[in-house]
């Protein structure tokens, strides 16, 4: 399959899945952690798909790694508040497995693209 855009990755797509699994979950956090914890999770999700299209429109190689590292970055971020919630006893770990299955697919996905695009990459 060619991609002519990101929104052709599989990675992008399953880390869109997981922006809408993140507010689904958030939508049952406590009103009192709306500029908290919910916001820092839902913050921390879109920006996983988003430095995944952003690096996909760079020019660049480099670039383009440079920012699906930081959606690596921003996948241990929200599995960190993740962590958090069921902690405070706002997630049981029932809801932390079926979110950590997401994420971990993600990373995963994610680390086969940058190997990918490592090996593509010209010695310097």
């Amino acid at each position: 399959m060619t991609v002519r855009s990101y929104r052709d990755l599989k990675v992008w797509q399953k880390a869109m899945d997981l922006v809408v699994a993140s507010y689904a979950l958030t939508k049952r956090l406590p009103h009192t952690e709306l500029y908290g914890l919910v916001s820092q999770i839902q913050r921390a999700a879109v920006s996983i798909p988003a430095n995944i299209a952003e690096g996909h429109g760079r020019e660049h190689l480099g670039d383009y790694l440079h920012h699906l590292s930081m959606a690596n970055g921003s996948l241990m971020e929200l599995e960190t508040h993740l962590l958090v919630a069921v902690r405070l006893n706002y997630l049981n770990n029932e809801e932390l497995d079926e979110m950590s299955g997401q994420t971990q697919e993600v990373g995963r996905m994610l680390a086969g693209l940058i190997r990918s695009l490592k090996k593509s990459r010209p010695d310097p």
